[in-house]
């Protein structure tokens, strides 16, 4: 007889994780927006120990035509995409529009201001330290297992449906890889690239931006992380809301999440 499977409420997140969490993610959000605000100082990335202003491997900028037209852009080697109005040339955070990477609506402060955009900075990256050197502590667990990886192509199958995955106590094997990665892998890679690029720090550990090849390429790490955060941010984002928003977010507010098991 096939056993009925009934819906309990378990306790699945600590208190002190879930508090991480949330600052975390805070802290995430504004460092985002005061890093775009840094970036839009010198909107250009080089793969080299020095500034080779004449090839940079990605750079956003923009400007008017011999028509007045405004162009912005991002370019990626030699390709150069169009994105006009979005980054290279728009809000410039003082009621119009201008030559600007980031738009003003996406930056912290809105309108340019580099010192600013630091103080912002450099406050929320220590609060980003602290809360995740307190959430590792809690993130041994997501440490794969051989069961993890024999599980997986099972698991990447299932969330082609996300909506149809039912709610399970234990991380499933994707959500300890991507979780994994992100904790052990990018954000230690975003804290030690932002450390390299401190004058302070460099300052007492001058081997710091030299690991990592230089104060560019330091740079362009930097860049990478906040990259593949914001891309786990989306995809985090997603998988929450298709795979049970009401309970997900529960879960992470009271630690109570509702699970399906056999009675």
């Amino acid at each position: 007889m096939q056993k009925k499977r009934m819906t309990h409420v378990i306790m699945r997140h600590p208190l002190l994780v879930r508090i991480t969490h949330w600052v975390i993610a805070l802290s995430l959000f504004v460092l985002a927006m005061s890093g775009m605000q840094i970036f839009n100082a010198h909107p250009a990335l080089y793969a080299s120990d020095a500034s080779n202003f004449g090839s940079p491997i990605l750079s956003i900028s923009g400007e008017t035509d011999a028509q007045g037209n405004p162009h912005g852009w991002v370019q990626i080697g030699r390709v150069r995409i169009p994105t006009t109005h979005v980054l290279g040339w728009g809000d410039n955070g003082q009621g119009s529009e201008g030559a600007r990477a980031f738009p003003g609506w996406a930056t912290i402060p809105s309108e340019q201001d580099l010192a600013d955009g630091r103080r912002w900075h450099i406050f929320f990256a220590w609060i980003f330290v602290l809360c995740a050197a307190v959430y590792a502590r809690f993130a041994v667990k997501l440490i794969p297992t051989k069961a993890d990886f024999k599980a997986l192509p099972h698991t990447l199958k299932e969330h082609l449906k996300p909506w149809k995955i039912p709610p399970t106590a234990e991380l499933n094997p994707m959500q300890k890889l991507a979780y994994f990665g992100v904790v052990w892998f990018v954000s230690p890679l975003v804290i030690i690239s932002g450390l390299a690029l401190s004058p302070s720090v460099d300052a007492w550990a001058p081997w710091l931006p030299w690991i990592l090849g230089g104060r560019q390429f330091a740079r362009v790490w930097h860049f990478a992380a906040w990259i593949a955060l914001t891309g786990f941010f989306v995809g985090h984002i997603a998988m929450v809301v298709l795979t049970g928003f009401i309970n997900n977010m529960r879960s992470m507010i009271t630690g109570r999440f509702a699970v399906k098991g056999a009675k």
